[in-house]
């Protein structure tokens, strides 16, 4: 009986530690997306967070899994905007670690997700690679705010940035122009 009551205590304590493997929030960010925060068990499916991991493959990059279903490199085409979703994993013991995972929803033939490799976690680094994420998780995402459909601005790979540029560069290749035509013009004056 002793023997009974020692292994269940050790069960009760050792329980929330086994648990707590998945993540317990995503944060997403990205164009036309200010920021989206799903958590929850990201270990149990039927829950947002835990499709989510299922669908990005997020355990498979996290540790492996056989068979494989990681990609063997970055798909080919066009993967329109990047997406990046922030995971906390707790450890059960006060520790969370935190896994980063790019996202393309709008990739050409259909959405993938990238993990580096190498990030800490439970004292030992992830695999990383490439994924050829679930159909459903593009669905899952525009139920809570994800755009339909890319971007305009990120579809086209303009940014404010290059818009900017554009502002300050015509001016100012105006102004080098003037500048030179009149240093010229005082050159042949002089001569």
């Amino acid at each position: 009986m002793k023997r009974l009551v020692l292994v269940l205590v050790a069960a009760a304590v050792l329980a929330p530690a086994a648990l707590a493997k998945g993540p317990s929030q995503a944060t997403i960010t990205g164009p036309g997306l200010s920021r989206l925060t799903i958590t929850g068990n990201g270990e149990s499916s039927g829950t947002t967070l835990g499709y989510l991991t299922e669908y990005t493959g997020f355990f498979p990059g996290l540790f492996g899994q056989s068979p494989d279903p990681m990609l063997h490199g970055r798909p080919d085409g066009n993967l329109g905007p990047m997406y990046t979703i922030h995971f906390v994993v707790p450890d059960g013991e006060g520790t969370k670690w935190r896994i980063v995972q790019d996202l393309y929803p709008y990739a050409a033939g259909g959405a993938v997700s990238y993990m580096r490799p190498d990030q800490l976690i439970f004292g030992d680094r992830s695999r990383g690679g490439w994924y050829r994420t679930d159909p459903a998780l593009k669905r899952l995402l525009v139920r809570h705010g994800l755009p339909r459909t890319a971007p305009r601005e990120a579809e086209s790979g303009s940014s404010s940035g290059t818009a900017v540029m554009l502002g300050i560069g015509a001016p100012l290749a105006v102004l080098l122009a003037a500048a030179g035509a009149l240093v010229a013009r005082r050159r042949s004056r002089s001569s």
